[in-house]
């Protein structure tokens, strides 16, 4: 008779590359094939063999299809990639911490993402780490953008935060990153949001806030130096910043991300991140954090 050959629950652990808690999720949903021998699991090394591989004999959960939507931040460069790459993945930009939602609820299969850690020396691994401990994500860098103040023509020798006071600020949503590094700089400096006229409406883009002061609806706004650069605005620099992409691990191997992914290894893509200005590419694809 066949010796049955079985693994323990750290050593499946360590060939998924996830943690133990995981296997006893999967274990108790009768997600992975497992025995229960003396109040120890045991999981059988040949039916885990044909789990992996997808096999009929097996019964597992398919992997819920996301929407093929990536919400968040806006960025420029993504926006424009995702058309340009005629990708198939709709958009749905209402700033970082709303994207993190969206992905949460299953209403988007990747997020743009750009809040401020430890004084501007880390971005975005604390807030995804606190919501998706367990799920199977990945934050890769999409890019390092040089984020700052937009500020109008008509405005002479702006060179400090201090410079604006009692101007009209251009006022991001409360889930952008651009209103939580604004509030971030001018807490550092040892401003608060009552020393500048803060507009009631709200630019929810970078786009909108480039417009906001091109238009004089405003004097300045936290944005990008590639939006000053498009409507021939002044910048001042604040900080390098690093945008990244939440996404899916099941969605990055879809045709949509993975069109969008293969566009952004071109000629064309890189061509277009030196017209816009303000950007770093030299980590574009790296993946910092990479869930269970």
């Amino acid at each position: 008779m066949k010796t049955q050959q079985f693994l323990t629950t750290k050593e499946l652990a360590d060939l998924l590359r996830v943690k133990e808690r995981k296997i006893y999720e999967l274990a108790g949903a009768g997600e992975i094939p497992c025995r229960r021998v003396t109040g120890k699991l045991l999981f059988p090394s040949d039916e885990i063999d044909a789990w992996l591989g997808g096999s009929a004999l097996v019964s597992a959960n398919p992997a819920k299809e996301l929407p093929h939507v990536i919400a968040g931040s806006h960025d420029p460069l993504l926006d424009w990639a995702i058309r340009e790459s005629r990708c198939g993945i709709a958009t749905f930009f209402d700033g970082s911490i709303n994207g993190l939602d969206e992905l949460q609820h299953g209403h988007a299969m990747a997020a743009g993402i750009h809040l401020v850690e430890n004084n501007g020396q880390d971005w975005n691994h604390s807030f995804v780490k606190e919501r998706f401990a367990d799920a199977p994500l990945v934050l890769m860098e999409w890019a390092k953008r040089q984020q700052g103040m937009i500020i109008s023509p008509k405005l002479q020798n702006i060179t400090s935060l201090g410079d604006l006071k009692g101007k009209r600020i251009a006022q991001r949503q409360p889930t952008a990153g651009a209103h939580i590094l604004f509030n971030h700089m001018i807490a550092a400096n040892g401003y608060s949001a009552t020393d500048f006229d803060i507009s009631s409406e709200l630019s929810r883009t970078e786009t909108e806030a480039a417009v906001a002061v091109a238009s004089d609806a405003a004097d300045a706004a936290p944005g990008l130096a590639a939006m000053a650069k498009q409507f021939k605005l002044q910048f001042m620099p604040s900080i390098l910043e690093r945008y990244d992409l939440i996404i899916d691990r099941h969605a990055w191997f879809e045709p949509p991300m993975q069109n969008l992914l293969t566009f952004c290894r071109s000629e064309k893509f890189r061509k277009k991140t030196t017209e816009l200005g303000g950007y770093e590419l030299s980590d574009h694809g790296k993946i910092h954090w990479n869930g269970a």
